[in-house]
């Protein structure tokens, strides 16, 4: 049985350590009407973030991401999650652990050719 309260507390939770953690110049939530969504969006200068909060033990891809991931052009997105293991999902879309954001770890791998804006090139 679901317990839709401990996955919006958990939701709610994550949110706040996320904006307290994470270097932004804004914080959103998107949604679309054919009922896309994405938990919180991070505006760092010219490109964006998402951060999507499951209190699950082994979170998936999702619609809403892949849409997020085309409609917005979103550098990276992070799936949070209670487990310990940090693990790429899908290309530019990373889950990690959130002991990750107590260690002082960052959120986003903005290190690797994945960390790309998807309309840069890079070098030849």
């Amino acid at each position: 049985m679901t317990r839709p309260r401990v996955g919006a507390s958990w939701e709610g939770f994550v949110l706040e350590q996320v904006l307290a953690m994470e270097p932004h110049d804004e914080a959103y939530f998107w949604a679309t009407h054919q009922g896309a969504e994405v938990d919180l969006i991070l505006r760092r200068g010219g490109s964006l973030y998402g951060v999507e909060c499951k209190f699950a033990d082994a979170p998936r891809m999702t619609p809403s991401i892949r849409n997020a991931l085309a409609d917005l052009g979103l550098v990276r997105v992070a799936v949070v999650y209670p487990g310990t293991q940090r693990f790429p999902l899908e290309e530019r879309v990373e889950v990690v652990p959130l002991a990750a954001l107590s260690r002082g770890d960052p959120l986003f791998d903005t290190t690797g050719p994945q960390a790309e804006s998807p309309d840069q090139t890079s070098p030849s």
